[in-house]
């Protein structure tokens, strides 16, 4: 986490904003004159490909950091799943931090990483894992991001964002969640909530085994 006396800094070069659902706030190609910081609810990120499809990149929650991988535009769109608060860091207002905090950058610079880990995260569940795999891979994602790792996972995305994301059809999602219910290995309440039955042999099966 960043440090108390930072986070006091960055809101002095910040502005808060509230984003409705289905809003874009950052979109591919423009400007990156800014950096964000969700501060609750969710957003889907997304690239847009030559066709006019979305390939949805990944999926961000509170505490996450988006923009800071950029270069002078940005590599990605964000899109607010439901209700989304933000606080908007201006780059120039960054540098005089960095000035005065220097080792705030390093900070910055792991969260920076981050991006791009997930970034290739997503492309090598896009090319080398089965469906089942892709989907066990998701579900332990999101059980290890939350914050209390519990094993009842609120999925804010809906089948057919998991489906692009994963780069499946929504038809293989659903079979697949159905095959691993069927086998034990989660329980699934309702559609955006999901139980997970037995971590050890979901681990296994991301891995390939």
């Amino acid at each position: 986490m960043i440090d108390p006396d930072h986070v006091a800094r960055l809101a002095q070069y910040s502005h808060r904003l509230a984003v409705s659902p289905g809003k874009t706030f950052i979109q591919e190609g423009e400007a990156a004159s800014d950096f964000f910081i969700v501060t609750s609810g969710h957003a889907k990120l997304f690239s847009l490909m030559p066709d006019g499809r979305r390939q949805i990149m990944g999926f961000a929650q509170a505490g996450d950091f988006l923009g800071l991988a950029s270069g002078a535009t940005y590599a990605f769109s964000a899109e607010a799943l439901g209700s989304l608060s933000l606080c908007r860091f201006s780059r120039a207002g960054l540098a005089l931090l960095r000035r005065e905090f220097p080792d705030l950058e390093n900070r910055l610079m792991e969260e920076a990483s981050r991006e791009l880990v997930q970034a290739q995260k997503s492309m090598m569940l896009l090319g080398r894992k089965t469906a089942r795999e892709r989907l066990a891979s998701f579900l332990l994602e999101q059980h290890q991001r939350s914050p209390t790792r519990e094993i009842v996972i609120h999925l804010p995305m809906s089948r057919t964002g998991i489906a692009d994301y994963l780069g499946l059809t929504i038809e293989t999602v659903s079979r697949t969640l159905n095959a691993l219910q069927r086998e034990k290995l989660i329980a699934i309440s309702q559609v955006t909530q999901i139980t997970l039955l037995n971590l050890p042999a979901l681990e296994i099966l991301a891995r390939g085994g």
